[in-house]
């Protein structure tokens, strides 16, 4: 099989000849670790030489250029720095947001994430219906800067592929929190549920317009949307208010991909979304990740409440992988009855944190590489 079908058939529950090997990786913390506790400084896959040192020999099968697309704001905020502090630095954004990081950080860290960054808020661009309008203007769905330049010929390229393609998007409640703030998006909903539902139907209308214009160029496998709408135990507002505010702008999505012929619908959230899985169901979506198993999350009970109605990527607790041995092998033997029902790619619940050791995250991938079927149990 190809990559492409491999995870096609493994997310809709087919037959695929194995799983895709997806042990997610680290970021700038984590890689400094693990060069100083055995991966070499210029390997760049570090992925593929923890499987080659665990004695992998299958191919990955090749991959290829994605069709990138840009939800952001044209024009973007300055990126600043507004002041040093004796511990830390206030910075602007670039989505203007004023916070508090600390001195090992710079503003850049805040546009992608190089690391796990620490931020105090300060001050968030959209306070007031004023600033709502001024906003607006930096959102033009159409401007031709959103797609890549080559879209036709890229298009071409990607219509007989061998691997998957996923766009992405932020969705509602993730992008207004960008706009407003947490503690202020939360408020927003009760003291000002207009300008609430007038942010959020413009969220709407903007991707919508997006995911069209990309679906006249390329019908990736997957249209993935992050949330990131939980806490520990609970999300963030309650289901009842998520049906209210966010199911009618998941739905219609959902409606537009499936009409474009899109297979793969996906929602991203940390934190329990036990609640929230109802809902996106409902609105049409059947892959979601990361499952942390930390936020009360477990796989096992969610494939007996919902079924084959949605399947997950994620769900290996990054504590066990931290600590290695048993506890790991122990958290592999919990999720492997949903590995081998299907619907399933088992890999780290969130980014890779620094406290997972190279050797702890070697061992890992050879667990993982067994489960999944790139690995015989010899080795």
């Amino acid at each position: 099989m190809t990559s492409r079908e491999r995870f096609l058939e493994t997310v809709l529950f087919g037959k695929p000849d194995r799983i895709p090997l997806a042990p997610g990786g680290g970021r700038k913390s984590t890689l400094e670790t693990w060069h100083t506790q055995g991966l070499p400084a210029d390997v760049k896959n570090y992925v593929d030489y923890a499987y080659r040192q665990v004695g992998g020999k299958l191919d990955w099968g090749k991959g290829g250029p994605g069709f990138g697309v840009s939800e952001r704001m044209i024009p973007e905020f300055e990126e600043k720095l507004i002041e040093e502090r004796e511990n830390s630095r206030v910075v602007q954004d670039w989505k203007g947001n004023v916070c508090e990081i600390g001195k090992e950080f710079t503003v850049e860290y805040l546009r992608n994430a190089i690391d796990f960054v620490t931020r105090r808020w300060i001050k968030c661009p959209v306070e007031s219906w004023a600033d709502w309008a001024d906003m607006k203007r930096r959102y033009d769905a159409q401007d031709p800067a959103r797609l890549p330049k080559n879209a036709v010929e890229l298009g071409n390229q990607l219509r007989n592929r061998d691997w998957p393609v996923e766009v992405h998007f932020s969705g509602p409640f993730w992008q207004l929190r960008e706009w407003l703030g947490f503690e202020n998006l939360c408020m927003l909903f009760y003291d000002d549920p207009k300008l609430a539902r007038d942010m959020i139907r413009f969220w709407e209308d903007h991707v919508a317009v997006l995911l069209q214009r990309i679906f006249q160029h390329v019908t990736p496998d997957v249209v993935h949307i992050s949330e990131d709408m939980a806490y520990k135990s609970f999300s963030m507002i309650s289901p009842q208010m998520a049906r209210e505010f966010l199911l009618p702008t998941w739905k219609r999505w959902g409606e537009v991909v499936r009409a474009a012929g899109v297979p793969v619908y996906a929602v991203d959230s940390d934190g329990y979304i036990g609640e929230l899985i109802p809902l996106w169901i409902e609105a049409g979506v059947n892959l979601c990740d990361p499952i942390e198993v930390a936020a009360g999350n477990d796989i096992v009970a969610f494939r007996k409440q919902f079924g084959k109605k949605m399947a997950y990527r994620g769900g290996v607790d990054k504590r066990a992988m931290a600590k290695g041995g048993k506890v790991i092998e122990a958290e592999m033997a919990r999720i492997m009855p949903v590995i081998e029902d299907g619907g399933f790619i088992p890999g780290c619940d969130h980014g890779v944190p620094s406290d997972v050791s190279w050797p702890n995250y070697v061992n890992y991938v050879r667990l993982l590489a067994r489960a999944t079927g790139w690995l015989d149990g010899k080795a």
